[in-house]
């Protein structure tokens, strides 16, 4: 039954988002480590010479526990949210009837109380991180919900779909500090343009099922042709935004590392995919992404850890 579950939610397709919610938390720790500092101008200000003999690791560890719980509690609730709203079209779809929902596997109703399960623990495990993410939550959760059922009435539902995930690193961030501050926020506009610009990529499959459900995307809006220039476009600026973090972060030679792998899986998911050729759409989507996202993060946690 778990695994029937793991499979709504596309479990595995938590490695996009995850990442950058732990450089989020460890710029938190890094520099904020002293739980009680939380007012902005110790937030931007402070950073030791060696973080590691710094951080309070027992308050890392409760609230790298707490912060994962969050991710997998709002992302399983967008994801069977999703997929509940769009049982219907699913069916319709063959490259989707084999979903959960329509296949029969689990059952509609069941998957509601499952997304509202899920929103309940997420929820109430904000309110053991701290009160101002108590109360964002129940904005957070309206984003991520809300993607579901933006494709009704709009071509930018990429881009919904990445503010939803955008929330990840700021959201982390906020859950050590408790404050606002511009380098988490600019891990989080680089997320809405690369998860916008790979999710662009991957609506390229269903051009020709979308104009007939009358359902909105840019490949629809624009063509595929002009949908992956677009998505180029985002991509482009997710690395440039990328550039600006590092050099607002003074980061050293270890992120400048993490930024070359992640700009090189960008260039070449588009490499591998033409508006006559979606063959490897599948590639360009996960395996890209998914090397993207990691090996990034891993080089700007090595960095803040090592300087």
């Amino acid at each position: 039954m778990v695994k029937k579950y793991l499979s709504l939610v596309k479990f595995s397709h938590t490695i996009f988002a995850l990442p950058f919610a732990m450089i989020g938390l460890f710029l938190g720790i890094i520099n904020n480590p002293d739980p009680r500092q939380t007012s902005l101008n110790k937030a931007i200000s402070w950073r030791p010479d060696n973080a590691l003999s710094f951080i309070d690791w027992r308050f890392f560890l409760v609230k790298f526990l707490l912060v994962l719980l969050c991710m997998i509690f709002a992302r399983s609730a967008a994801m069977a949210f999703n997929r509940w709203l769009d049982k219907n079209f699913d069916a319709k779809n063959p490259r989707t009837a084999i979903r959960e929902i329509p296949a029969g596997i689990i059952s509609a109703n069941h998957a509601l109380v499952f997304v509202l399960l899920n929103c309940l623990a997420f929820i109430i495990t904000t309110w053991f991180i701290n009160v101002l993410c108590f109360y964002l939550s129940f904005v957070a959760l309206f984003v991520v919900l809300f993607y579901s059922y933006t494709k009704r009435f709009t071509p930018l539902c990429h881009l919904v779909l990445g503010l939803g995930l955008s929330l990840a690193p700021i959201g982390a961030y906020l859950a050590v500090t408790g404050v606002f501050t511009l380098l988490p926020l600019l891990f989080s506009f680089v997320v809405i343009c690369w998860v916008s610009g790979f999710d662009i990529i991957y609506a390229l499959q269903d051009v020709a099922f979308d104009k007939s459900q009358r359902l909105h995307s840019i490949p629809v809006w624009l063509g595929k042709k002009n949908a992956l220039r677009f998505s180029e476009i985002l991509h482009t600026i997710a690395i440039l935004l990328v550039t600006s973090a590092g050099m607002l972060g003074h980061f050293h030679w270890l992120y400048w590392i993490g930024t070359a792998i992640f700009a090189g899986m960008l260039f070449y998911q588009h490499s591998i995919v033409r508006p006559n050729d979606l063959s490897r759409v599948n590639i360009a989507f996960m395996t890209a992404n998914g090397i993207a996202s990691v090996t990034f993060a891993f080089f700007v946690i090595s960095d803040m850890l090592v300087y």
